[in-house]
């Protein structure tokens, strides 16, 4: 698993009736993108995650100028 601040992350609720929660990764803490992360939440909260299976990383849209055309 690999981010870069800017990144969403979602950790998916493990029994029926949970929501996912979904933060922001505001910090990269590990070598080359790893884990843990530094992650803010939609509430303000701020937490250092190193996430587990149920976790996914959702990358940011990155735009390039050359790629509009």
């Amino acid at each position: 698993m690999r981010a870069i601040v800017g990144d969403r992350l979602v950790q998916h609720g493990r029994v029926v009736g949970v929501h996912d929660q979904v933060s922001e990764v505001v910090e990269v803490m590990g070598a080359e993108g790893s884990p843990p992360y530094r992650v803010r939440f939609a509430d303000g909260h701020e937490a250092v995650m190193s996430p587990g299976p149920d976790c996914e990383i959702k990358h940011q849209d990155i735009k390039y100028p050359d790629a509009e055309r």
